[in-house]
């Protein structure tokens, strides 16, 4: 079983909250844009046609530093994770009306959907 996952940065934002994940392991693919995923400590930009490999338990975020929004597929194996993660993360996102986000709800959400936010794992 496997979960895909399409999510839109838009030029300029970016995912507060490092964090890994101990049961799935996700699959970046770029659509459109680019977007660099940071996996331990390492940059990758993903650019259309790019992918990009998270195994389970690396600490990786991500963050679109270009003018132009950027689209990406995530895939989850196995397909653990919902959509409603990234609902909840863009809701708190949202709310914030373009100041910097509540960094405590987005590491809560994270928790409730089996993420680890960085600061809870040492870092790994």
């Amino acid at each position: 079983m496997v979960a895909i996952h399409e999510f839109d940065v838009p030029a300029g934002a970016s995912l507060p909250v490092a964090h890994s994940h101990d049961a799935y392991e996700e699959t970046i693919y770029g659509v459109a844009g680019t977007v660099t995923f940071t996996v331990a400590g390492t940059p990758h930009p993903i650019g259309p046609g790019d992918a990009l490999f998270v195994p389970r338990g690396v600490v990786h975020t991500f963050a679109n530093t270009g003018d132009v929004d950027a689209t990406a597929l995530a895939i989850i194996t196995p397909g653990l994770l919902g959509a409603d993660y990234f609902r909840e993360v863009a809701a708190i996102v949202a709310a914030a009306a373009g100041g910097p986000p509540d960094v405590a709800a987005i590491g809560e959400v994270m928790r409730r959907h089996g993420l680890t936010p960085a600061e809870a794992d040492g870092g790994r």
